[in-house]
């Protein structure tokens, strides 16, 4: 009887069955049940947006959104350096930050920084 049931789930497994039969039915349902009532977060495979975001500029001049993740243990002196080396290994240019300006919320929360550069 084990030998019938391995024999079974070994058809299952290598989709041993021809089209139209009860058990290709079944492993069809199977399948598509799996694909579409499988929660996302099951996965973890979420998007995760950007935390540097190119701004249209103008005059020559880049703006670059940054979150506040990114600045928040570097002291403000710091911020211009470390916005530098972020850009540098991100998009591969060398650009010099003229300034970089907190976005405060309602609330007087830090939103995100604005960096401005020059080439």
């Amino acid at each position: 009887m084990a030998s019938a049931e391995r024999s079974a789930m070994k058809r299952f497994l290598l989709w041993d069955y021809a089209r139209a039969t009860w058990q290709y039915d079944l492993m069809v349902v199977l399948i598509l049940a799996f694909v579409f009532l499988t929660p996302r977060e099951l996965f973890r495979d979420q998007p995760k947006p950007s935390n540097i975001v190119r701004m249209p500029a103008e005059h020559g001049a880049k703006v670059f959104w940054l979150e506040p993740q990114l600045l928040d243990s570097v002291a403000e002196g710091e911020r211009g350096a470390k916005v530098e080396r972020e850009l540098k290994s991100r998009f591969g240019e060398r650009e010099t930050v003229v300034r970089v300006e907190p976005l405060l919320g309602s609330e007087r929360e830090v939103q995100g920084y604005m960096a401005y550069t020059k080439p």
